[in-house]
Parts: C-alpha cells; structure tokens; sequence
C-alpha cells in the first residue's frame, strides 16, 4: 500500500490513525490555517488521494494540480459546494462527503442559536459582565416566548427534519417549506406543508436547512424579511450565501424582524458591515457540527470514503 495522501487540515486524530494504517504516506497541513491558493495547488500534486475541507476550493485546476493519478476528494463536510463536482466527473476523480454523523449536532446548534437569539442569551450575559447590572427589573432584556409558537422550517432533509421534530417537547405549531412533502413531520407533528411566502408571514421562529445551490442563493432576502412579522427570529445553519447579509443587516436595524442566530455566512471568515455591532444578532464561527463525537465520526467517514476509492471500491458517501 504505497498510497501518497495529503490532508489539507488536521483533523481528529482517529481519522489520521486509520489513514496512516492503509497508506504508505500521509502529510498533513501542520498549520490551523487555511492553505493559500499556491500552498493547495502544491501539496496536492503527485498525491493518489486528498482530504479536503469545506474551505478548500477544489476546482479543474487543483484536479490538474494533483494528476492522473489522483482518485479521490474526500470532502471533509455534508455539504460540497467547495468542490466542483463536474470537473471532478470529467477528469475521473471521485468526490465524497460526510453525511448523516452530524445530523444531531447540527440541528441541536439550530435550537441553541433560537434559544440564545429569542431570549437574548447573549446580549444579557455581555450585560452581565460589565458589573453595571443593579438588580431585577420588569423590562430588563425581554425576549420572545417559545413554547406553543409557530416554527418554520426551510428544507427538511436529514438535518431540517430532525430539528423540526426536537420541537415536539415545545407544543410548536410547525410550518415547513420544500419541494417534497414529510410525511414524517405532518405524522407526528401535525406539520404543514406551506409556500415560502405564506411560512414567512405565519412563522415566529424561521430555521433555513437548504443546500447552497444557484436556486437558493438568497433565497432570504430584502423581500423576504419585509414578509416577516416584526417579532420573527431567523435561524441559519445551512450556508451563508444562502441568506442575504446586508438585506439582515437592513431589517435587524430597522427592527422588521427582531432577532437573527447564525453559524454561517456569506463571505466567511468575515461577515457583513455592521453585522456584529448589532446586539439582537448571535454570530457562531461555523461551529455547528464541532462536538468531539461529530467531528471524530466526520474524520472516520472521511478516511474511509478515501480508502475506499484507493481499494478500488466504491466510496460509501460518493457524491461523483
């Protein structure tokens, strides 16, 4: 096995434990960093396989980079809109990603972000700490309810759908929006199957868990929050693109909507002018699937996928 892998960022040490058990070599990237453009295209070439990350753009040049030879991206990620997917078909390479391991994670972020946004966790605790708090008031940091509120939900694949149901325990009225209906939602929760425009105008709580593609690039926009009720909270865990981040900077300002929880954004690693000097916004650095267990099973899928291609089988989450 005189496999030549290289893996663009450390990752959880079991995944590099089994790489290193199947191939010859494994270099890893040994800055926590992002590599450049010149420092990808190099440390790719010559190599049979690579690990890659989200925030590695994978295109037809840094397929040419690596070779021939090269059989497989593995996509250290559910999603893999950092990877071109018809290059990769043409040049013979095979891309994977890691799906379902962080499902839980992800959803369960979505709730800690709706919490902390609804009832001004955040905000409040900053408050807290500068030793200016002089006792209990009845109009210090008022929130918004939760618990019998109406919930819409933007995409109810494996993570939307999971974090619809953990609102079972809340009595939410659930509204959800997406090409294909859940019977598993309108089952056991009573869901609605609804158009975008009508969730937006109905829902307290809007959680968007769409896929980054052309169709849903701002799908979230200056029209769509003038849609919202004042008192809406919007949740994004999906991708940043997805939300446009200067019309949620608009309508945060000008109070159309009250409040905003995001892990993702459009232009990572920054964020939109003025995003974070707004205290009804809770900005996460894209920390939603980072659980020891999720991030361990992430790395786990990704070798395996990886070894799978260099075997000559079929990777277990190919997605070319």
């Amino acid at each position: 096995m005189n496999w030549n892998v290289y893996v663009t960022r450390l990752i959880p040490q079991p995944g590099i434990d089994l790489l290193k058990k199947h191939c010859k070599t494994v270099d890893i990237n040994p800055d926590d960093r992002v590599l450049t453009r010149a420092e990808l295209l190099r440390n790719v070439k010559g190599r049979d396989a690579v690990l890659c990350l989200l925030t590695d753009r994978i295109d037809d040049e840094v397929f040419a980079a690596a070779g021939p030879q090269c059989r497989i991206f593995a996509n250290y990620a559910v999603g893999f809109n950092n990877v071109d997917v018809e290059a990769a078909k043409r040049r013979k390479v095979r891309v994977s990603n890691t799906p379902g391991v962080l499902t839980d994670a992800t959803a369960d972020m979505a709730w800690a972000l709706l919490f902390a946004a609804s009832r001004r966790i955040v905000e409040s605790d900053k408050f807290m700490r500068t030793g200016r708090w002089a006792g209990w008031g009845p109009m210090q940091f008022l929130g918004q309810d939760i618990t019998g509120r109406t919930l819409g939900v933007i995409g109810v694949g494996r993570i939307g759908a999971n974090f619809a149901l953990k609102s079972a325990g809340f009595r939410m009225k659930v509204l959800y929006s997406d090409m294909a209906s859940s019977l598993e939602l309108e089952s056991k929760l009573g869901a609605r199957k609804v158009p975008l425009d009508e969730l937006l105008r109905e829902s307290d709580f809007i959680s968007v868990h769409v896929p980054l593609m052309p169709e849903t690039t701002h799908l979230i926009s200056r029209k769509q929050f003038e849609m919202m009720k004042p008192t809406a909270v919007l949740i994004n865990t999906s991708r940043g693109p997805v939300v446009d981040e200067k019309a949620l900077v608009e309508a945060l300002r000008a109070g159309r909507i009250a409040a905003a929880g995001l892990d993702v954004y459009e232009e990572e690693p920054k964020a939109a002018p003025g995003l974070l000097e707004l205290d009804n916004v809770v900005a996460c650095p894209h920390t939603a699937s980072a659980t020891i267990e999720t991030r361990t099973k992430m790395a786990l899928m990704a070798a395996e996928n990886l070894i799978a291609a260099l075997e000559g089988r079929e990777p277990p989450n190919a997605v070319a």
